[in-house]
């Protein structure tokens, strides 16, 4: 655990009145923050509660509506994150900020070069810096191959490197491992101990009341309350997110009864890809929701864009995938989509939406991919159909179905990514990581979904790293280990000791 914070600390950086508008619509409404020095300060609140909005102002990203910013008791402006960074604010983004094209060195030193370079020093010395953080992390390799654990370190290791006073991490273990987390902090913690400032941006309550001094609640824009870690409880932090009690229904009770097995609608049957997936067997079946655990490494997301067609398995020897008793093998997405099946993945920046695109227009785009060769002309007036609807079936909150889907907060982005997806009216649904970045408010809202989803009739898969919410979804849970499942329980059996015994033994 950190240390306790010193009794009085001046403020190194703070926001007086801080207000942000985007169409006459505030983000952040006359906030108030103070980070003192040397603190480990918690930013919580929903997806659109204005978490981001705060910090991007102070890393230079967003410029005030109104309001001042004052670092070191001097009234400052930064216009740029550069301009930031030379007033000693860093900021490790949700969504990495790296040169895929370039190896992590080259990005860590990325602005910092001498006139002549020798890219094997390079690589020397980031290869110690790494080594120093206890990251295992390449040097050499280029970051668009890394995944999305390791281009989060490159990116807190890079903030480390410009050697700030003030670094803000939003959802910085999100992607994480449990070791990588436990280093992670270890890391926070180091940084608090030198004297730098710490804002920490994450909706794992846990995470929030086990490393923060302090922590600052958001609801709508507004300042809720600041008060000391020791104050705080899960309770407190859920009401005053939300304005209610979200305390029993964000993962529920153990379930005490189970939908029944509906038809078979996906039978895989002894299905390689590479060295990820080996000779894996399984069952999906309709009117249920099967939940699909493992470490990172067991080919639990590997398996299933296998069946979407997102990725190809092994040629020769690949197994069978069935749909409703009938062999298939798609190619691209696309065959899958029109033959009722629907992939939420777990990557929504990457993967899940076009930023420049408006909701309306990645909620459109959804449904001209099932309807592909069977439309001549592109409908504007069903493309803002379209968005309304989902908008208020999945409570979207944006100013307007028009907004780009990069301006959203990372649930509401999630529920386009969900929205896109269901508009195919699929018979077979994965979710990769549902969840993932979202807020309780929201995680509450797409629990209900998914329910609501098999109650329909869908076959619903939700794949999780996250024990609690596989309990609370699933009516059937699959355990992945090595590239195959291992084991299989009901939920009336199933206890987390269990799951997580076959996951790694």
């Amino acid at each position: 655990m950190s240390p306790n914070p010193p009794a009085v600390a001046a403020p190194i950086l703070e926001l007086r009145q801080a207000t942000k508008k985007y169409a006459g619509v505030p983000a952040i409404d006359s906030v108030d923050f103070a980070l003192r020095t040397g603190e480990i300060h918690a930013i919580v609140g929903e997806n659109g509660a204005g978490k981001s909005t705060l910090t991007k102002v102070m890393a230079g990203v967003v410029n005030l509506t109104s309001g001042q910013m004052l670092v070191e008791g001097r009234v400052v402006n930064p216009r740029t994150p550069h301009e930031a960074l030379h007033l000693g604010v860093a900021m490790v983004f949700q969504e990495t900020s790296l040169v895929p094209t370039m190896t992590v060195a080259q990005n860590l030193y990325l602005g910092q070069e001498r006139y002549f370079n020798r890219l094997r020093g390079i690589y020397i010395a980031a290869q110690q810096f790494l080594q120093s953080l206890q990251f295992d992390v390449d040097p050499t390799a280029v970051v668009s191959l890394l995944g999305a654990a390791k281009k989060q370190m490159v990116e807190i290791a890079r903030a480390v490197l410009h050697n700030a006073k003030v670094i803000i991490f939003d959802e910085p273990t999100a992607s994480l491992t449990p070791e990588e987390k436990k280093y992670f902090f270890d890391l926070v913690f180091n940084l608090k101990a030198r004297g730098v400032s710490v804002v920490f941006i994450s909706h794992a309550l846990e995470e929030a009341l086990l490393v923060s001094d302090r922590i600052t609640i958001l609801r709508d824009g507004k300042h809720v309350v600041t008060d000391d870690k020791a104050n705080f409880d899960r309770a407190r932090i859920v009401q005053a997110m939300v304005g209610r009690d979200l305390s029993q229904t964000l993962y529920g009770q153990r379930k005490t009864t189970v939908r029944p097995q509906g038809k078979r609608v996906l039978s895989v049957q002894n299905l390689r890809m590479a060295a990820m997936v080996k000779n894996n067997s399984l069952s999906v079946f309709a009117g249920q929701i099967t939940g699909v655990f493992g470490l990172v490494g067991s080919g639990r997301t590997e398996t299933f864009k296998v069946v979407a067609g997102v990725i190809k398995r092994d040629f020769m020897h690949g197994g069978e995938v069935l749909l409703n008793d009938r062999p298939v093998r798609y190619f691209v997405p696309a065959s899958a989509v029109r033959d009722g099946i629907a992939y939420v993945t777990e990557d929504r920046k990457i993967e899940g939406f076009f930023e420049t695109q408006s909701i309306a227009g990645n909620v459109y785009l959804g449904l001209l991919a099932k309807l592909r060769g069977q439309r001549a002309l592109v409908s504007k007036k069903e493309a803002a159909d379209s968005g309304t609807h989902w908008i208020k079936r999945l409570n979207i909150r944006a100013i307007g179905q028009d907004v780009k889907a990069i301006e959203l907060s990372g649930g509401n982005q999630q529920k386009v990514v969900i929205a896109k997806s269901l508009i195919q009216e699929p018979e077979l649904i994965i979710f990769d990581e549902p969840t993932r970045g979202v807020d309780v408010g929201a995680i509450t809202e797409i629990h209900q979904l998914i329910n609501r989803l098999a109650d329909e009739g869908k076959a619903v898969v939700v794949i999780s790293s996250y024990l609690p919410e596989i309990m609370a979804l699933s009516d059937r849970i699959l355990v992945q280990r090595m590239g195959k499942v291992v084991e299989e329980y009901s939920a009336l059996e199933a206890t987390e000791e269990k799951i997580m015994y076959a996951a790694i033994h």
